[in-house]
């Protein structure tokens, strides 16, 4: 299985127009959103996509597994900054964890203690945390930034 990691950021009049360009811009805009709690199958594969390079297969309206960390905005000078991190243990098996928040600093700290935090809770080890971020700030307009990993599409 290949798990997809897209980002997107976008700007436009409102909050939600700035969500639904930031999904445009990483690809996934179209489907019916489905998210997914951050258990990664074992032995799936983990793809960084370059940022503007990912467009997710399938068709209007179908669905779209993902597990998304969404940041929005509208505060002048306010930064809205999202990320996902994982980890993949020796078994294959995996997780992941999302964060959102006005700042890179937090949400890389959020994402590497909640990692360090689940394995430990499950007993796991992993020799690698691994994490993407994305931001942008608010100038005049409302901003949204995220990240998505995309497991898959289904049609209804």
């Amino acid at each position: 299985m290949q798990i997809n990691v897209t980002v997107g950021s976008g700007c436009a009049s409102t909050e939600l127009a700035a969500f639904d360009r930031a999904l445009f811009h990483a690809g996934i805009a179209n489907f019916n959103l489905v998210r997914l709690s951050s258990v990664i199958p074992a032995d799936a594969e983990i793809v960084l996509s370059e940022p503007g390079s990912y467009t997710a297969g399938g068709g209007w309206g179908d669905r779209l597994y993902i597990v998304l960390a969404e940041s929005r905005t509208s505060v002048p000078n306010e930064g809205a900054w999202a990320g996902i991190g994982w980890v993949i243990d020796s078994s294959g098996r995996g997780l992941f964890v999302e964060f959102e928040g006005n700042s890179e600093k937090y949400v890389r700290e959020s994402i590497s203690h909640s990692l360090k935090d689940l394995l430990e809770t499950r007993d796991m080890d992993a020799a690698e945390t691994n994490m993407v971020v994305n931001g942008i700030t608010c100038e005049d307009a409302p901003v949204c930034a995220l990240v998505a990993a995309v497991y898959r599409s289904e049609p209804w």
